[in-house]
Order: structure tokens, then sequence, then C-alpha cells
């Protein structure tokens, strides 16, 4: 079957994890709560998780096109359809963006006048962590990202129109794949900085935007894998052999191993400097949060190392479905680590009595990942799907003109 079919009852299920998210997002709004803190700061958690997979689908696209790669062609609407998420991933940013504005939430350290007056590492940052550049910067490139990311795909519709040998459509697709790139690569960076280490405005890592991006990255392969998983269950995709899941499971199996490398050599080169505003990073997440600080190496590496490590593992989809569906949930931890301990501490200095009650007050969800946080994930993660499915269900799952389509329907490795 070349054509998706969205079904009512998959949009029924999809639409109930919708619900789900949106009934813990207004039981947290109703929360006794003066800065709604746990609210907003799963909001952004999730927003900033769900369009990373977006956006590292689109980078991943731009590589596989602009390096002449045919093995991924089968399947390469599911990564367009991917990317296409950033349409709501921009509007989830914008609402956190006019939040930090306004002053609706507290999530950013930096954003206090009064904290920033009195802070000389603050005042020096504040040229880039300051309420303008935070809403400005995310629609400019988050903007760019959805130009790019409309534009291969409207090019790829195109050339399942145009049956020619000329390959104009192509060509033409490779020199947008080719500039996609470095706009990503330097702009990831910037929002990385700005949406996820500035909750932690003292701190700095010049690590920490490639150990995020590889977060997302496995993130975006493992979602891909239970994506075609999934359809090909329901007869889809029967084009999409073992070959095609050996090599999906190597790059899961070899950036696995290279975020380790890069938490690793952050960690390391913090603990070897021993400078106190960086070290504190790691304090808190190795004192206060000790289970999610292990448990991140052993669910992200451990275990996809040790289950992966054998070849025939690679090429068989129920295995590969587990070990994704655990690795997408532990990247999903390891952005709760990246941006919760940092909120906490922020809400708590600005609490009123913060050392008395506020803190107790706001400590659920943060410590650990409650209900209503996974709630929330459930909700983001259906309407993902829901957008991706949407976007599969209007064009031929195909691209039936694509220049490395035979390559990658005989692809054998």
């Amino acid at each position: 079957m070349n054509t998706f079919t969205f079904e009512r009852s998959q949009r029924m299920f999809l639409g109930t994890l919708m619900g789900i998210g949106l009934l813990c997002a207004i039981i947290l709004l109703l929360q006794h709560d003066p800065l709604k803190a746990r609210f907003w700061s799963d909001f952004l958690h999730n927003s900033v998780f769900f369009s990373g997979i977006a956006v590292m689908a689109l980078f991943f696209m731009g590589a596989s096109i602009t390096g002449m790669a045919g093995w991924y062609t089968v399947f390469k609407r599911v990564w367009e359809s991917f990317s296409l998420f950033l349409i709501v991933g921009i509007i989830f940013m914008i609402i956190l963006g006019l939040g930090n504005y306004l002053g609706f939430h507290h999530l950013y350290h930096w954003n206090d006048a009064e904290t920033v007056a009195d802070d000389v590492l603050l005042k020096g940052k504040s040229h880039f962590l300051n309420k303008g550049w935070y809403l400005l910067g995310t629609i400019v490139i988050m903007g760019g990202w959805i130009y790019f990311a409309r534009k291969l795909r409207s090019l790829s519709l195109e050339e399942d129109q145009d049956p020619g040998h000329d390959f104009e459509k192509h060509r033409k697709m490779r020199v947008w794949a080719a500039a996609v790139l470095p706009f990503i690569g330097f702009s990831s960076a910037a929002v990385i900085w700005l949406w996820v280490m500035s909750v932690d405005p003292h701190w700095y890592s010049t690590l920490f935007a490639w150990y995020s991006a590889a977060s997302w990255f496995v993130a975006m392969v493992a979602m891909t894998i239970m994506i075609i998983g999934y359809l090909q269950s329901k007869g889809y995709y029967p084009e999409f052999n073992r070959d095609h899941l050996h090599d999906l499971g190597k790059f899961l199996f070899a950036f696995s191993i290279f975020w380790t490398y890069l938490w690793f050599s952050q960690f390391m080169l913090i603990w070897y400097g021993n400078v106190g505003e960086e070290t504190t990073y790691f304090f808190t997440r190795r004192d206060h949060y000790p289970v999610l600080f292990y448990g991140n190496l052993v669910i992200n590496f451990v275990l996809p190392f040790l289950i992966l490590l054998r070849n025939d593992t690679k090429r068989k989809l129920g295995t590969m479905f587990f070990v994704s569906g655990l690795v997408f949930f532990g990247h999903w931890i390891d952005y709760f680590l990246m941006i919760k301990p940092g909120v906490l501490h922020t809400t708590q200095a600005l609490s009123a009595a913060g050392e008395d009650h506020g803190s107790h007050a706001i400590a659920a969800g943060f410590g650990m990942p409650g209900f209503l946080e996974i709630g929330m994930m459930l909700g983001f993660l259906g309407l993902f799907i829901y957008m991706v499915f949407w976007q599969l269900s209007k064009a031929s799952l195909i691209p039936k003109n694509d220049p490395y389509l035979a390559e990658s329907l005989h692809h054998h490795v």
C-alpha cells in the first residue's frame, strides 16, 4: 500500500492521548502554586523535546540528500512528516516566549530585573539572555526551520509529479538541503543555550549544545523505528526491509555511544577543572536526583549498548521497537534532568518564604516525573504522531520519482 489512510480508530486513540495531556495540564494549572512552575516547566520540557525531534529529522534528511544517500529514500516521507511538526512547535515556543516577555512564568532566573541588577554574571550575559531576544530569536530561528522543512517537502511532492529524467527537482533539493545544514547547526546551538542551558544561567558548558542535540537525534531515530514498525504492522511499507532496519539500528547504537561520550566528556572536564560555578550543575543533579542521574546512563547507554552490540538484534523489529521505546523515554528523562532542577532553584529563590514552605509546595513533579508529567508527555506524543500521520496521509508513502528509489528498494548490507 503506497497511500496511508488515517483511520478513525487511530484518530480517536491519539485524540485520547491528547485529551489526557490537556487534562493533566489543566490539573497543573489549578494546583495551589502561585508561580505555576510545575505546569510551565512541563510545557517547556515537552515543547523543546518534541520540537528537537522534528528539527533533527530535518537535519538528517538534509545531510542524506546532500551526501547523495539512497538507503533512506523508501521511508523519506516519515522524516518529512516529522519535520512539519515544527509548525506546531513554534506555536508552543511562542507561547513560552510571550509568557517570558509578559511575566506569566518565572522559568528563567535572568528574567527577573532585580536579580540581574545585583548579579555581575547575569548582567554580563544580558545582551543574549533577555526576554526580547528569547521571543524574537525563537520566531526567527524556528521560522527558518519551518521554511526549509516546507521547501524540501514541496520539492519532494513536485518530484512525484515529474516523471522526467533530468532530475531538476532533486538538484534543487540538494541545494536547499546543503543550505539547511549550517543553518540548523548554528541556530540549534543558539536555541539550546537560550531555551535549556539558561535555565541554570550561572552555569555554562561549551559541549552542552552538542550534548543536547545528540539527545534529540537519538530520540528522533528511536521514534522513526517505532513509527515505521507500527506502519508495517498495518501493512504499510513492505519495501522497508531488515537492511533498512539494520542501518537505523546502527545509527541508534552509534549515537547512543556518541551521546555517552559527550556526557562523560562534559562531566569529566568540569570535574577535573573543579570551578565552582560549573561543578554546581552536576553536584545538584548527582546529590538530589541520584536515581535519574545514574539511571540516565543505564537507560541511554548501558542497555542499548548491551542489547544492540550484536548485529542480529539490529535486524529484529520486535527487539528494535523495545529498545527504541526505552531510549525514547530515556532521552525524555534526560531533558527532564536538564530543565527541572534549574527551574526549581529559580522558583524557590523567587517564592516568598521559600525555605519555610514554598520549596515543599513545588517539589512534586520536580524530583521525579509524576503521573501529571507522564500525562503531559503522552499528550505531546499523541499530538506529534497525529501530525505525522496527517502529513503521511496527504501524499504517497514512497517518493516514486526520486532518483535514488531503486537503490533504496534494493538496499542490502
